[in-house]
């Protein structure tokens, strides 16, 4: 879940910006130099307005009072990479692979809005040519996130039903598993910019004016509430065409090798900040089915890099396989199926538990957080 933003691109701009293939402005940065990007409460300072194409680095320090977000986006909004909940006073170095073309660099004070952006140019000229294994993960990691849109929507289906059907019980049994694949590429699906605000917004993630639609909409209804009236209905019925929207575009998304690599760690940020919390599902409690679900995304991303970071940076993928193996040890004691995805409610689970999840997603993120570069050398 990420805030809402307040741009929207149409499809004929979309597919305008991605035939960019060159620019004539000269770079101020050359190519393996680190951008120094200081981002404050109201503004967002970048040491270069151009960078050769290629890899780019962002070498981020938060001045602000608040916790921010910086990202290279087109001036469309889809995100090139990204950077979630930088706190204030702390530092985030972030890889990114670009095209020549024209970017944004977008630091977004309180995780909200617009933000604020400084132009960026990325320069034609030579790029270095990769491992092909690389292309072979994006392209296979594009599949998955197609595969995982594909087999979403008719659980969401089974999930409108029950609601449009007013049969509480099974609507809510439905909720958590309609959720899986969303929360396994959520990555890929906040890139859009659009999307997600749709779908996967909170209460406290709305924007001024903001209407507030999507799961947590009606699973506040479900639980909370407890009543599925003409308005969850027609709610309902919109999930179903955002979540359409998403399949129909998943195969167009900017995917790279340093964008998984960025997308993983940011699939355990989310854990971090919204699963192991019990913000996210806040009235179903269902936190356990997404916090699998994220980890398991980044599972998909990292294995395979794996070829390539291995040849690399061989100690590293050994600590990362370490953390994946003990984080998913953990997860599979709250299981109450140990064959499906039913987990205890995370209301149950106690403080010195939630404590030691925290714990272990904090020990993979570490490392996770060197995979881009780690892909890139």
């Amino acid at each position: 879940m990420r805030a809402v933003r307040l741009s929207v691109v149409t499809a004929a701009a979309a597919a305008a910006l991605t035939t960019v293939t060159a620019c004539t402005a000269k770079s101020d940065a050359k190519e393996g130099d680190a951008i120094q990007v200081t981002a404050a409460d109201s503004t967002c300072k970048t040491s270069a307005k151009s960078v050769p194409a290629g890899h780019v680095t962002l070498s981020i320090e938060n001045k602000g009072s608040k916790a921010t977000e910086v990202e290279i986006v087109f001036p469309d909004d889809r995100i090139v990479s990204e950077k979630e909940n930088i706190g204030p006073g702390t530092k985030y170095t972030l890889t990114a692979e670009v095209k020549a073309g024209s970017y944004e660099i977008a630091c977004r004070p309180g995780m909200k809005g617009h933000g604020v952006r400084q132009k960026l140019t990325v320069t034609g000229g030579s790029v270095a040519k990769r491992d092909p294994r690389l292309d072979k993960a994006v392209a296979d990691y594009r599949a998955y996130a197609q595969d995982q849109a594909d087999e979403t929507l008719p659980r969401v289906e089974a999930f409108v039903k029950a609601v449009k059907d007013g049969d509480l019980e099974a609507a809510k049994k439905a909720y958590a598993p309609s959720r899986i694949g969303w929360e396994r590429t959520e990555p890929v699906a906040e890139s859009f910019g659009d999307i997600d605000p749709k779908v996967d917004t909170r209460a406290d993630g709305l924007e001024q004016g903001q209407k507030w639609t999507g799961w947590h909409r009606l699973e506040k209804a479900l639980w909370q509430d407890q009543k599925i009236g003409a308005e969850e209905k027609t709610l309902a019925d919109r999930l179903v065409t955002d979540l359409k929207d998403w399949q129909s575009r998943v195969g167009k998304a900017e995917i790279t090798p340093t964008s998984m690599a960025n997308g993983a760690k940011e699939l355990l940020d989310e854990v971090a900040t919204g699963k192991v919390t019990g913000e996210e599902d806040r009235y179903s409690h269902t936190d356990l089915v997404d916090f699998k679900g994220n980890v398991e995304g980044a599972q998909k991303a990292y294995e395979l890099l794996k070829p390539v970071a291995q040849k690399n940076d061989a100690a590293l993928v050994t600590e990362l396989d370490k953390q994946f193996t003990a984080l998913n040890a953990l997860l599979h004691k709250y299981r109450t199926d140990k064959t499906s995805y039913d987990f205890v409610s995370y209301d149950k689970v106690g403080k010195d538990d939630r404590k030691e999840l925290s714990d272990a997603v904090n020990a993979l993120a570490e490392p996770l957080s060197k995979l881009a570069a780690a892909v890139v050398k």
